[in-house]
């Protein structure tokens, strides 16, 4: 359809997979609670927090289809060690909410909230990388509910559960706090190559302040 993929190194471009990690061939259903029903009628997706103009920002479904399309080549590894290499991953770009709802100059996280309340944090660098992107759609085909439709978060350079399925907003923060599976014992920042799996192996600075 002519849109712009953008490729992010690492094992897709044919380099080792992370420590820990398998090659999985293809693509496990994994996740906490049932599979939500899809309205379109009352989805939205909303943008709150600490916003530079202080309002709250939200797209229905239709509006938020419409929204700048990319698509994204890139690996997706799950903490539970499989690791899937070369997918094609479409949607809405990060960055493209960033510039429609600007954060306020001293945001320095967020938290992605999904459906049934479930959230989980991010940097904000992390959040906008040219590769993170709120993806519709994998190897050109739309979602499964399984898998997370009509929306899901992807972060390649963090491990999967940093990109929660059935995304339903974001919230701009201007200090971290832990989301759901950060406060059930998983590492808070979750960089896969330095193998953050869980909360223990937290140094100095990686978590938020007491």
């Amino acid at each position: 359809m002519g849109h712009p993929v953008e490729r992010e190194s690492g094992a897709a471009a044919g380099s080792e997979l992370p420590p820990g990690q398998r090659l999985q061939r293809g693509w496990p259903v994994t996740h906490y609670g049932p599979v939500p029903k899809f309205r379109p009628e009352r989805w939205d997706f909303r943008v709150f927090g600490a916003t530079a103009d202080g309002d709250k920002h939200a797209w229905n479904h239709e509006e938020f289809t419409a929204l700048p399309y990319t698509s994204v080549v890139a690996d997706l590894h799950c903490v539970t060690k499989f690791s899937m290499v070369g997918a094609e991953w479409g949607g809405v770009p990060a960055r493209a909410i960033l510039d429609l709802a600007p954060p306020a100059p001293d945001v320095t996280h967020v938290m992605v909230w999904a459906e049934y309340g479930f959230s989980s944090n991010l940097r904000l660098t992390d959040f906008a990388s040219d590769h993170t992107i709120f993806a519709t759609h994998k190897d050109g085909e739309l979602l499964t509910a399984e898998h997370g439709f009509p929306v899901r978060l992807v972060v390649p350079h963090l491990y999967a559960w940093k990109g929660p399925k059935w995304v339903r907003g974001v919230e701009y923060m201007t200090a971290d706090r832990r989301g759901f599976w950060e406060e059930r014992g998983y590492h808070n920042i979750g960089d896969p190559w330095k193998e953050q799996r869980y909360s223990y192996q937290e140094g100095l600075g990686d978590g938020p302040e007491l």
